[in-house]
């Protein structure tokens, strides 16, 4: 079903989360093994940390940082990769940071909450690779401290970083949602106003989302990779 949705569709959005990376090897937020079941991230992963508790935050953005270089880009984000470049679909929005659409040669990655393949001086902007992070060098040359180029708890999505999803989403005919729990605003918020705007939902799942409903086509019971995998093959059959 979806291989005919993608044949007939004009403009299609792809929607990733946490799922979509866990079968890279990295841990997902919310389940019941999640990062934030075993983590306060208000205490190690916020800005308030940042601020007050420095040692744990980079120790845990250290832990983060290789965890995302020890790990790669599994099969469905080549996959995606490769549809972009066949124009199949032109963007990526994603809630993940872990930098995988990209470094599997995606085009056009609108990343909501940033990227841990970056850090920042907090004083002068100035931007590093995260190495520095890997190297424990948490510093930039003026003394401000680096931080990873991320959303951090307490932190709000800069307005401009939302207005290109919003544009995508109203304007898509075919929405897939890819590895999200769609628990977490704004984000949640782009399946909802693509249908709103007529768009065909289509939503591929471990667990069940609070638009479920609304989909056209769900789907739990298989690996995101493997998915791709077989639509992959049907449109080129």
């Amino acid at each position: 079903m979806l291989a005919k949705l993608l044949q007939e569709a004009k403009s299609v959005v792809v929607f990733t989360g946490a799922g979509m990376s866990t079968e890279s090897g990295l841990s997902d937020f919310r389940s019941s093994d999640g990062l934030w079941r075993q983590t306060n991230p208000q205490r190690i992963a916020s800005i308030a940390a940042l601020n007050n508790n420095v040692e744990q935050f980079f120790e845990f953005y250290r832990t983060r940082v290789q965890g995302v270089t020890r790990c790669e880009p599994h099969k469905g984000h080549h996959i995606l990769a490769k549809w972009q470049a066949e124009g199949t679909f032109d963007t990526i929005i994603t809630q993940n940071i872990d930098g995988f659409h990209t470094a599997a040669n995606s085009s056009d990655v609108l990343e909501l909450h940033g990227t841990l393949r970056t850090v920042h001086c907090q004083n002068c902007q100035k931007k590093y690779s995260n190495m520095m992070y890997e190297k424990r060098a948490y510093y930039c040359t003026c003394g401000g401290t680096l931080r990873p180029s991320v959303v951090l708890f307490g932190e709000m999505l800069d307005h401009s970083v939302v207005l290109q999803p919003v544009k995508q989403s109203e304007s898509a005919d075919l929405f897939i949602v890819l590895g999200s729990s769609l628990s977490v605003s704004p984000a949640n918020q782009f399946p909802l106003l693509a249908h709103k705007h007529g768009a065909t939902l289509v939503i591929i799942n471990e667990e069940e989302t609070p638009y479920d409903h609304l989909a056209a086509l769900v789907v739990r019971n298989e690996k995101i990779g493997d998915f791709l995998v077989r639509i992959d093959n049907e449109l080129h059959s």
